[in-house]
């Protein structure tokens, strides 16, 4: 009985000491996987800062809080289990969802572009569409509408943090998708609360007790950050198009050669090669939002309004 009892610890060590060597590549992993996702970690950074545009500055940080909060949560409880269930269970389902997922971000983008140099002044407002809501209902709606676009993001993060580790113990995958769930959450969120804090930062060392000189830097980053919001808000939404339309081309055999041709024929020069290949994705993603965007309109007109149906009733 000794002797058997000694065994078991015997083995139960040799587990440890295979799964603390297996867990000494997570670092590795994490890293690895975060430089995958850069792509989608700037879209969700630039797109991010516009929800708390026009809303009381004393609720900025709130609403980013709650927008992360949401996030990491449906990265930990929802999508990283589902990435596993379906590796093991379905593996053939990712793609496709993660292309319908692609399909959403050429939309949203495509509205977006339509939006830029559609003329909304030159339509006449019917009193019907105009709808007064209270500020708390403006803030709900904003963290509704950023964690709708955020866990599309978020899908496509776990999805490539998976098939980093897909042949790793169980163990190292749940740990590595954890560990990247939650670094690229604070990440995103808390340089996002720099951004829109910024301007209160330069306001502050504006004020006439600090040292000229720093009086003009705070001026300067007041004067700089609407500009700065605003190209980040144009970048948000080429990363949408560029990164939607590069989740549907890696789901088609014939398209992810292409994109990978066009990027060994520039190889010579890489930052050419990157530049090429997301002004095409991007391209690319126009096309689809367009697309999208007519199959909305067409599905609008023939499924019948709730509303009017209710009004009528």
């Amino acid at each position: 009985m000794p002797s058997g009892f000694f065994a078991l610890l015997d083995d139960i060590s040799a587990l440890v000491k295979v799964s603390a060597a297996s867990l000494d590549d997570v670092p590795t992993q994490v890293a690895k996987t975060t430089g995958k996702v850069s792509g989608i970690v700037i879209d969700d950074t630039a797109v991010t800062p516009k929800y708390v545009v026009g809303l009381d500055p004393s609720r900025e940080l709130s609403i980013i809080y709650r927008i992360a909060k949401k996030s990491l949560i449906n990265k930990l409880l929802i999508l990283s289990p589902a990435a596993l269930l379906l590796g093991y269970f379905a593996p053939w389902a990712i793609t496709p969802i993660l292309m319908v997922g692609g399909a959403y971000l050429c939309y949203e983008g495509y509205e977006k572009v339509h939006s830029m140099f559609s003329k909304h002044h030159d339509e006449p407002i019917e009193s019907e569409a105009v709808k007064v809501i209270t500020p708390e209902e403006l803030e709900q709606e904003r963290v509704t509408g950023a964690v709708r676009t955020d866990i599309i993001l978020s899908a496509e993060i776990m999805a490539i943090a998976y098939s980093q580790v897909t042949g790793q113990p169980i163990v190292n995958q749940i740990v590595v998708m954890l560990a990247v769930a939650v670094f690229i959450t604070v990440a995103v969120y808390g340089f996002v609360g720099l951004i829109v804090k910024a301007d209160d930062f330069g306001v502050h060392l504006a004020q006439e007790k600090h040292h000229p000189a720093t009086q003009k830097i705070g001026r300067g980053i007041v004067t700089f950050m609407p500009r700065f919001l605003a190209i980040l808000g144009y970048v948000g939404t080429a990363a949408m198009l560029w990164v939607g339309a590069e989740i549907i081309a890696h789901g088609i055999p014939y398209t992810n050669q292409l994109l990978h041709d066009l990027e060994h024929a520039l190889a010579a020069i890489p930052a050419i090669a990157w530049l090429a290949k997301v002004l095409v994705s991007a391209i690319a993603g126009l096309m689809i939002g367009f697309v999208v965007d007519k199959l909305v309109k067409l599905v609008k007109l023939i499924l019948p309004d709730k509303r009017v149906a209710k009004n009528a009733a």
